[in-house]
């Protein structure tokens, strides 16, 4: 099948930014670990597992419709601590909203109803999941102090 081009580009484009969402995230995560911040890691691990999966769908559907996908992330923006983490990655994540949106205008105005399909559930789970935790965390930060929440972070010591 031979998708409009202009379609696979978008695709092509939101690849890019889905890789190094999941790159940026996989190396968070193990850096939180690194820092005994079990909690935190757990759900930036989950992330970096969504962001693959947003990049799987992605692969597919841009090897259906005939094109190929671009397999170089964008650069990635490493914290150096909880608080710049959960920034760069929220920053990221808001980039791929923009993106995920203007990839949807893209394929309504191309009448590719099925592509528009797979961005869909990528949309809400950037937004509505992703983003918010990341804003709700930061807020949290504020709100109860760094010490606080990185002691929050932690899992508890077996007895």
């Amino acid at each position: 099948m031979q998708g409009h081009p202009a379609v696979i580009d978008a695709l092509n484009a939101l690849l890019v930014d889905e890789l190094a969402a999941r790159d940026q995230y996989f190396i968070h995560s193990r850096m939180l670990y690194d820092w005994g911040l079990d909690v935190a890691a757990d759900r930036i691990s989950h992330e970096m597992e969504d962001e693959t999966g947003h990049a799987d769908a992605l692969i597919r559907r841009i090897l259906m419709l005939g094109g190929m996908p671009d397999m170089r992330p964008s650069a990635l923006n490493i914290g150096s601590d909880l608080p710049s983490l959960f920034a760069n990655d929220l920053a990221v994540e808001i980039s791929v909203t923009q993106n995920v949106r203007a990839a949807i205008a893209v394929c309504e105005r191309h009448s590719d109803f099925v592509s528009r399909e797979v961005l869909i559930p990528m949309l809400v789970d950037t937004e509505v999941d992703h983003a918010y935790w990341l804003s709700k965390q930061l807020g949290l930060i504020e709100l109860v102090g760094l010490p606080n929440y990185l002691q929050s972070q932690m899992h508890p010591v077996a007895a």
